[in-house]
């Protein structure tokens, strides 16, 4: 698999019949693969739902921060998000010992799978998501130490993702470096931890067929902090027409400033930088971390 990393457990077609079957009769139907993604494997269960399996361990409790906090995020957003239909629970009988959903299909294609001009509709409505979403979390919220966070606390993982190179030529290593600098140096976020979504790719971004943003899915990754974290999604989403609209649109319905915008650039580079490192820079999840490092460099 050229598109995520290396499995810890076995997913099939037979274990998600096995699972819904045995917890959730009533919605037995056809099953079949969508896609491995990063973490989780997701198989479309009949016409409108999905089943959502960890495929990795450490992604097992980012199943139940979704769990908990999708249903109350959905209800403050505009943007349609994978509210769990039904909680699956481990079933150590059947050798499957996580907890697991079923989640609502989403009609679109994902932005991965779209040019990167060619997402520019749906920077507006994107936006107005991240503005939306990024209002000050609970005391309850989970916090994540890979997401929005200080810069600082993730600056040795990525020195030793760009020594490693990235598959880059020496002149992009040494500008890459700049521009985490840059980040670093930054004045850091000193409001109230606000929801962020974690993991604001192409990926994890369902288009309509007018090219408008029509969901946003995977919220393994939920938690507080940053809101520059989701912001880093202007680089990774976007060319640089797109990501003028995104900016705009962002800079007009709330306040940011420019430390908030140097950080999100950075954090583009934190999450590019992880594709490229951990699957190389082939299929369309590769295509992203590039699309990502380069467009840090664009500007």
């Amino acid at each position: 698999m050229t598109d995520a990393p290396e499995p810890d457990i076995v997913v099939d077609e037979h274990l998600a019949r096995e699972l819904v079957a045995a917890q959730h009769p009533d919605l037995a139907g056809e099953i079949v693969l969508l896609a491995n993604g990063w973490d989780n494997v997701m198989f479309r269960l009949g016409e409108h739902l999905v089943v959502r399996l960890p495929r990795r361990a450490i992604a097992a409790r980012l199943v139940l921060h979704e769990q908990l906090w999708l249903p109350e995020i959905a209800r403050f957003v505009s943007v349609p998000v994978p509210s769990p239909v039904r909680v699956g629970r481990p079933a150590p009988e059947l050798g499957f010992d996580f907890p697991w959903s079923i989640l609502p299909w989403f009609d679109g294609v994902s932005a991965a799978d779209v040019a990167p001009p060619a997402r520019t509709a749906s920077a507006p409505r994107l936006a107005a998501f991240v503005a939306e979403l990024g209002v000050p979390a609970p005391a309850e919220a989970p916090i994540n130490a890979f997401r929005g966070v200080p810069l600082a606390a993730r600056d040795e993982v990525v020195r030793g993702r760009l020594e490693r190179g990235l598959a880059l030529g020496f002149d992009k290593i040494e500008a890459l470096r700049a521009v985490w600098n840059r980040g670093l140096a930054a004045p850091e976020w000193t409001g109230p931890p606000v929801w962020l979504h974690g993991d604001l790719h192409p990926a994890n971004l369902v288009l309509a067929a007018s090219g408008d943003l029509a969901a946003v899915v995977d919220f393994g990754d939920v938690c507080a902090g940053d809101p520059a974290g989701d912001l880093a999604t202007a680089w990774l989403s976007f060319d640089a027409h797109g990501r003028a609209a995104f900016r705009a649109e962002i800079d007009r319905l709330r306040e940011t400033d420019a430390a908030m915008w140097e950080r999100a650039r950075s954090w583009a580079l934190v999450l590019g930088s992880a594709i490229v490192d951990t699957i190389g820079t082939e299929g369309r999840l590769g295509r992203v971390g590039v699309h990502a490092l380069d467009a840090v460099l664009a500007e």
